[in-house]
């Protein structure tokens, strides 16, 4: 499975800036509202150094990371569902991502235009959460005059989806996102395919100036309390500081990441952040070919995992032969590691490790 998320906030938050530094993109990123117009797509590389470690012991021809797709919209502004600024065209780019990635202003700047005058965080998250709750609102609203009519026919399973979407209507109405209903499995699968906004799982992103790398602003810890409160994850990075890493030489990176005082890039937390936010791992797979990394969800069965490769893996499954990169390092070969007993063999119904290497034996 691939990893999408959208990157959602108020104009001028810093939301172009990141994703360009991220992506090294080339997406707009002036000092004006609606700078971004269209959305801007990129990929980029999960951080993640077992792949380099893994190829270094078993050689290959080619190493391919595991990926994040970055959608870059337009900025929401104060009636976006009704169709204020760009609203209605930013709010259909986002309905098929897994996450949203909403970055917040948390820095002072009067040279930067601030849409709402001042900069305020859990303010201008309550703007756009309220702008999203409105669009799901007027999308549950269509999905139940549709079910409405399609329930008379006395059908069971319409007359659930009605039940589930009027609940769903009720919490969004009183402010209450639809991610807050999603543990109960049939309000899962009966909203499953309307693609509401407030569905998503959110990752707050606190875009601080360079001093609040050092000393995080007030502003940031209120909004790491706000996500915690919502079932989020919150980090703070600096978006001009990660505009000047994407700038580097890879070599000139780490040097510039210690001067700075800090451990790491801001894509690796984002990385991180985002799989555990949505409950993701990664297993491996190391061949002549190939090497490269793969997104799953943690709980994931073997046999399933074999098809996120191939269907054909999936469809002849017949064991998953499965190693560890501390034990390859240890004896130093996948050779070896056969010779010493460390692979072994699992069924269909294994649930796959983060971190697991596997060879996946089938026949069609």
């Amino acid at each position: 499975m691939g990893l999408t998320a959208g990157v959602i906030g108020l104009p001028n938050v810093g939301k172009s800036t990141i994703f360009n530094a991220l992506c090294s993109g080339k997406a707009p990123a002036e000092n004006y509202p609606f700078c971004t117009i269209d959305p801007n797509t990129g990929m980029v590389a999960i951080p993640d150094d077992r792949l380099g470690r893994i190829a270094a012991l078993i050689p290959t021809q080619k190493v391919v990371p595991a990926l994040l797709e970055l959608v870059d919209v337009a900025g929401l502004v104060r009636g976006a569902s009704k169709g204020e600024g760009l609203g209605n065209q930013f709010l259909g780019h986002i309905r098929n991502v897994d996450a949203l990635v909403h970055v917040v202003r948390c820095f002072a700047n009067d040279d930067v235009v601030h849409v709402e005058g001042a900069v305020d965080p859990l303010r201008d998250v309550e703007t756009v959460n309220t702008e999203l709750l409105l669009k799901d609102l007027e999308t549950l609203e269509r999905g139940l005059d549709r079910a409405g009519k399609a329930a008379k026919s006395g059908d069971k399973k319409l007359k659930a989806r009605v039940e589930a979407l009027e609940k769903a209507h009720a919490a969004v109405a009183e402010g209450t996102p639809v991610r807050a209903l999603l543990s109960a499995a049939d309000m899962a699968s009966a909203l499953k395919d309307f693609s509401l906004l407030t569905a998503k799982k959110v990752l707050y992103v606190a875009n601080v100036d360079e001093n609040g790398l050092q000393e995080e602003p007030p502003g940031v810890a209120a909004l790491r309390q706000h996500a915690s409160g919502g079932g989020a994850e919150c980090i703070a990075l600096c978006g001009k500081v990660e505009a000047e890493i994407a700038e580097l030489p890879p070599a000139e990176q780490s040097e510039f990441l210690e001067s700075m005082g800090l451990p790491e890039p801001g894509l690796h937390m984002l990385a991180r952040s985002a799989y555990h936010l949505l409950g993701l791992i990664t297993f491996f797979t190391a061949m002549p070919k190939e090497s490269r990394a793969w997104t799953v969800t943690e709980g994931t069965h073997a046999v399933t995992a074999a098809g996120q490769i191939h269907t054909d893996m999936e469809r002849g499954f017949i064991c998953a032969e499965v190693f560890r990169l501390e034990d390859l390092e240890a004896v130093g070969s996948d050779a070896a590691l056969r010779s010493a007993g460390k692979i072994r063999q699992e069924g269909k119904d294994y649930a796959v490790r983060d971190g697991d290497i596997i060879q996946f034996r089938f026949n069609v």
